[in-house]
């Protein structure tokens, strides 16, 4: 099994449990891309009936994690270069407004929560905890930004390209480049510069775009 599974036959709450764990498997690459998602097979694994795995996958297929194809049923979506190309520049526009947003805001609490996911990013040598831990970087400056949608759109595009982005990092040994970068980033919120940090933030989010399109293209 690809994903994690619990009995859930006596809760209220199945779809979200379905839903988040088939998210988690799909972003983390433990279910591939085209790869089916069986109705009948998922709801046996998690003890329930059809009906919150149908909304589950409801859910992932507005997120763009899910796409239903004639004859095959529901299956993880796969993404273009053109597309991931448009999701980075997405990124790129809003998480630098976002910053830009949060510098002024910024204690010395939320700088110094920010460096210890830094640092973990930096040392771990677990490939399946870089997602994560960039999200957790980027996430602790962008708190305080007071701008809860603009947040949310962020992460729903970031599980777009999690799974991708985070093969770019292990075939390109990118992770280096990305510390650097998120450092300087630090390095702008800390002395106060909204305007340095968000110009960095942009740069950053269109190197990773430009590294993973040259990951794509070398694939094909």
């Amino acid at each position: 099994m690809k994903y994690d599974t619990t009995d859930i036959s006596q809760r209220d709450s199945a779809a979200t449990i379905i839903f988040d764990a088939l998210r988690k498997a799909i972003i983390e690459g433990a279910l591939r891309d085209g790869e089916p998602l069986r109705q009948e097979e998922i709801a046996k694994s998690f003890n329930t009936s059809r009906f919150p795995v149908r909304e589950a996958l409801n859910r992932l297929e507005q997120q763009g994690l899910v796409k239903t194809q004639r004859y095959k049923g529901a299956v993880v979506a796969t993404l273009s270069m053109k597309e991931a190309g448009e999701i980075f520049d997405l990124r790129a526009r809003l998480e630098s407004d976002v910053i830009r947003a949060a510098v002024p805001n910024m204690s010395a609490k939320v700088l110094a929560k920010a460096q210890e996911h830094l640092d973990r990013f930096a040392t771990t040598e677990d490939p399946m905890r870089w997602g994560e831990l960039n999200r957790q970087f980027h996430g602790a400056l962008y708190s305080v930004s007071d701008m809860p949608y603009h947040i949310e759109v962020i992460e729903n595009a970031i599980d777009r390209i999690d799974r991708y982005l985070r093969a770019q990092l292990v075939m390109s040994g990118g992770v280096d480049r990305s510390t650097e970068e998120h450092r300087a980033i630090l390095a702008a919120c800390a002395q106060g510069d909204a305007e340095e940090a968000a110009r960095l933030t942009y740069a950053h989010i269109q190197d990773a775009k430009a590294s993973l399109q040259r990951q794509l293209m070398s694939a094909t």
